[in-house]
């Protein structure tokens, strides 16, 4: 299934430049690199509910499997 090798990465850029560039004209390379990393670290990772984690943010997610990681050797 050749095809799927890149959908999440696809799907990821297509979100990224509907919801962010698209239709803007950056002056420099810094602007570009600053609403990038805007658009990953403060929404995409922390506000954007995924449904394939359960309809949490990445960071939540993670969060969330750390504590359960925790526990499972705190009960072992």
């Amino acid at each position: 299934m050749q095809g799927w090798d890149n959908a999440p990465t696809e799907i990821w850029f297509n979100s990224f430049k509907n919801e962010r560039v698209h239709g803007w004209r950056f002056a420099t390379r810094e602007q570009m690199t600053a609403t990038a990393f805007e658009y990953i670290e403060e929404f995409y990772n922390r506000k954007w509910l995924h449904s394939t984690l359960g309809y949490k943010p990445p960071v939540l997610f993670l969060e969330d499997w750390l504590t359960a990681q925790q526990m499972e050797k705190q009960v072992a």
